[in-house]
């Protein structure tokens, strides 16, 4: 059976005393058992790393370079997160690709490059309401993973973690329903079959999409839904234990 996370994805939030005062929440509470992580601002991954001395987190970035080094400037190194001990990585978040253009072939080189340092990719896939409403959902989506994986090799069910996050549903308050979730998330699970089919069934999925602790409960019943990608809801420390909990 795949194995459950949450994984708060802070986004361009968080200064210093906000990020003080979650952990120090966190450190109030047992969180023991269960896979929790988070991927703050580039600048705060260093000091929320050295916070993980007291909260069972693992800590990642939210991007990184396809390029190990060199003239790239502003672009942030793979083989430097890893150095930081960093332990993950999301790619293709649907930011990414819209606001930043990023294709489908600049996402599968970064997968590559993630996997090279021994970090977790979280490959981001998602279709937009035009999309969705056009019927387009399955192609978008399935095309997305597939061109992301596209000659990638797995040691083990571990090694990547996949994200379904339907566009429409980010920030808006909108949460596609378990049932929407669910019939999105056996398809990927199918297709991951297909491509690894020793590891495919272990592979975990997560739904992104105004997850938050009213609805993570729901979400988490439905068989190939393995956990969540949360955004605004990863921000407030009671909320993210609460979510944290519905998955031990």
């Amino acid at each position: 059976m795949a194995k459950s996370y949450i994984v708060g994805n802070w986004k361009m939030n968080q200064n210093r005393h906000e990020l003080n005062e979650f952990f120090g929440e966190l450190e109030k509470e047992a969180l023991e058992g269960g896979n929790f992580w988070i991927a703050p601002q580039f600048i705060h991954i260093q000091s929320c790393i050295e916070k993980t001395n007291k909260v069972p987190l693992k800590i990642g970035a939210q991007n990184c370079s396809n390029n190990d080094s060199g003239a790239f400037t502003g672009e942030v190194s793979p083989k430097s997160l890893k150095d930081l001990e960093t332990s993950f990585v999301i790619l293709g978040h649907s930011e990414r690709r819209s606001i930043f253009a990023e294709s489908d072939e600049l996402i599968n080189s970064k997968v590559q490059k993630v996997l090279e340092h021994k970090l977790t990719p979280i490959l981001c896939i998602g279709e937009t309401l035009e999309q969705r409403e056009a019927n387009q959902t399955m192609d978008v989506v399935l095309g997305q993973l597939s061109s992301g994986l596209k000659g990638i090799e797995l040691d083990s069910e571990d090694s990547i973690i996949v994200a379904y996050e339907p566009v429409w549903a980010i920030g808006t308050g909108k949460t596609a329903s378990p049932e929407q979730a669910e019939e999105v998330h056996s398809h990927i699970r199918q297709k991951l079959k297909e491509l690894y089919p020793e590891l495919g069934e272990q592979i975990s999925i997560l739904y992104g999409g105004s997850v938050k602790p009213s609805n993570i409960k729901d979400l988490l019943e439905k068989p190939n839904i393995n956990g969540g990608l949360v955004g605004g809801a990863s921000l407030k420390a009671q909320d993210f234990i609460a979510l944290c909990k519905a998955t031990i």
